[in-house]
This record gives C-alpha cells, structure tokens and sequence, in this order.
C-alpha cells in the first residue's frame, strides 16, 4: 500500500494563503532552507495536485528560470508523475501529468492501494481539507513560517472531522521556519 503525504506552508497564525489567495510569502531563498527543499526534492514520489496549483506550478516549473535558480527541484518536479483532480480542466499538458475528473477520495483510494512509490500533495488545500476529512492522508509535513498575515485560508478549511495526529519530527532552520511532520493516528 502506497503512503498519502502533504507538504505545506502555514503562516504563524495558521494561514495556508493569505487573503488574496497568494503563498509566494512562505518562499525563502536562504541557503540552509535551499538545501533542505532540494534534498526533499529528490524523494520518490507521486505528485497529487487540484487544478489552481498544478496549474501555477506547471507555469513555473518547466521554464528556463527554473532550471537556472534551483535545477534540482525543477528537474524533479519536471520528471515526477503528476495527478491533477478537476471538474473544469480539459487537459493536463505538463510533462508525466494525467488529469483525473472522477471522485477523488475513491480515485486516491485505488492510488494507494497500487504498489509504487509514495503519493505527495503539495498545496491544494482543498484537496488536503478533503483527503484529510475522508480520512486517507498518512502523514503530514507542516512548515511554520514565522510570519503573521492576519488573513486567508486556512489548510484545513472545511473540515468537520477532529483527526489526531502524531508529532514524530520537526526541524528548526535559521530562517525561523520549523518543519513538523505528523503521522495519522488511528482512531478509536
């Protein structure tokens, strides 16, 4: 069975956005946090996107500055199967992408059930908010970004389940950011 992440930027008073719906806030370009993004980078791994963030991510990634600021990342992000869930795209060009319009906790289901690498969902908050109420997300990585926006959306927004989770690591850098991942519990 395949194991369900999510790598997300939250800002300290918990936004995934910020009121305009902008992240480029949680982006830091200081060596020690490069070096941790490009050894996280080069992970096996499924990604698993909704519409607005494949769609923003596929505008980027593929372009000569890319390749120029962090070739690492971009040839990973580049090379890596993709999945993008949505009811309006009609097709999902970006290189090793499928688009999926079907139901997506059934369809990420069957995912996880294939042997292969791990699923990552980056971004996409809604798909986070619904994979997490359904339940299937494994773990969760978090980065705490020592900003306050003051308001957005939260990551979680929508959610009407109470999952427990599990801090198993975190790490502290430099820059103020902190990275927590967190496994699933079992309920009960």
């Amino acid at each position: 069975m395949r194991k369900l992440m999510m790598f997300n930027h939250v800002s300290l008073d918990g936004y995934f956005t910020d009121g305009n719906g902008d992240m480029s806030w949680a982006h830091s370009q200081d060596a020690e946090w490069q070096a941790f993004t490009n050894e996280n980078a080069g992970g096996e791994a499924e990604f698993l996107f909704g519409r607005r963030t494949y769609q923003m991510m596929a505008s980027f990634w593929p372009t000569p500055r890319a390749q120029q600021t962090m070739p690492a990342v971009a040839k990973a992000m580049n090379e890596t199967r993709k999945t993008v869930f949505s009811r309006t795209l009609t097709e999902a060009t970006w290189q090793n992408s499928r688009l999926v319009k079907g139901d997506l906790s059934a369809e990420v289901r069957r995912m996880k059930a294939e042997t292969g690498p791990g699923i990552l969902i980056m971004g996409s908050g809604e798909i986070v908010a619904q994979l997490t109420g359904a339940g299937l997300i494994d773990e969760y990585q978090v980065v705490t970004v020592p900003l306050v926006i003051g308001r957005g959306r939260s990551l979680f927004e929508g959610v009407m389940t109470r999952p427990r989770l599990k801090l198993t690591q975190s790490k502290a850098f430099a820059n103020g950011n902190v990275v927590s991942w967190y496994e699933a519990k079992a309920a009960g």
